[in-house]
């Protein structure tokens, strides 16, 4: 195995090895804006995120287990996205078409196809078909057709599996997952995503909490007693808190539906962070008594949204909060250069001292 696919094995072999825990939701505007964010997390170590720029005409070969690589790809579209343990590995991106993609991890759940030495040419690695379909495909339909051609592979052995959403500026959003080595596409008409189980099986958890809605419970009687909310939003007694999987797709679900339709794109942004803040995991929560964590501020290395019609790509970090915006609409993708940059260059979050503006007279 040569040097240049050993070392993303190796990076995404650590990147594997813990629990991760992403969480995504859509927005749709009423000026018929389409925005998908997402949360990425995990605690094991920092997973040194960076983000890239990737011009039209753009090659790259994709990794395969036995080192020699699969498929080689060109970009027919250029795309920004974040990538995490090394610059191949995009998590989340959007292309020049308005096309949205991601990858959520899916431990226990998924089953790929083995790898076929003799389908070489047709083969993908899971870290990769992000950057792949984003150079690749203009529409979630585009989408669908390409990767039912390619076979999609894991490149270290015994890693989590991996399920993807898509996303255009149609609004049509799927999952995909592959279950018991068959490709599956899932309609996300709700638009939220989380990890496994399967995600069919969320949508019919969400049975469970049927007795959730917003705003306060009406007083009645038990017994003769009155009883009566205590505070406001007791409609939603009974939301799961805690941060596995399955409560954090009800928790999403039920933010996402309650809130208020967003006015425009920019708007929906916003309310996805907003929203988004409620999904950050605390460092320590991931591990045992006894086990030390890593000094970093929150487990919750990232979040992003994407605004599918504007071409604008937004994200901010553990380290810096404020919210950056990267515009497709302004960068030529015909005459760009592949880019690659930390997002987070100083690892440390700025403190201002306003002491100054308050004691000036």
């Amino acid at each position: 195995m040569n040097k240049r696919i050993c070392l993303p094995v190796v990076m995404a072999a650590a990147f594997n090895h813990a629990a991760t825990a992403c969480t995504g939701i859509t927005f749709k505007a009423t000026d018929t804006s389409t925005v998908v964010a997402r949360t990425i997390e995990w605690g094991g170590s920092y997973l040194a995120s960076r983000y890239v720029v990737v011009p039209r005409g753009h090659s790259q070969q994709s990794y395969a287990p036995d080192g020699k690589g699969g498929m080689e790809f060109t970009a027919d579209y250029g795309y920004v996205g974040i990538a995490v343990q090394s610059e191949e590995f995009v998590a989340e991106g959007i292309n020049e078409a308005g096309l949205s993609a991601g990858l959520f991890y899916f431990p226990g759940s998924g089953e790929y196809e083995p790898f076929d030495p003799q389908m070489r040419e047709r083969t993908a690695a899971d870290l990769q078909l992000v950057s792949i379909v984003l150079g690749r495909c203009a529409s979630v339909e585009e989408v669908i057709k390409f990767v039912r051609r390619i076979r999609i592979v894991g490149i270290v052995p015994g890693a989590s599996t991996i399920h993807w959403r898509f996303a255009d500026k149609t609004g049509r959003q799927v999952v995909l997952e592959i279950i018991a080595r068959q490709t599956i596409f899932h309609e996300n008409r709700l638009g939220v995503l989380t990890n496994s189980p399967r995600f069919d099986w969320h949508l019919t958890n969400l049975d469970n909490y049927i007795n959730l809605y917003p705003g306060s419970a009406p007083t009645h009687y038990m017994g003769g007693i009155e009883l009566s909310p205590l505070s406001s939003a007791s409609g939603s007694l009974g939301l799961p808190g805690d941060f596995t999987s399955p409560s954090r797709f009800v928790r999403a679900a039920f933010f996402q539906t309650t809130a208020p339709q967003p006015a425009t794109g920019i708007d929906a942004v916003r309310l996805c962070f907003q929203i988004l803040n409620n999904f950050d995991i605390p460092i320590g929560v991931e591990f045992a008594v006894g086990d030390t964590p890593p000094a970093m501020p929150s487990a919750t290395q990232w979040t992003s949204a994407t605004d599918l019609n504007a071409c604008r790509f937004y994200f901010r970090t553990m380290y810096d909060s404020r919210i950056r915006c990267i515009d497709l609409r302004g960068i030529d993708f015909s005459l760009t250069e592949y880019l690659s940059r930390p997002i987070d260059p100083v690892q440390q979050t700025e403190i201002v001292d306003i002491t100054s503006a308050i004691t000036q007279k």
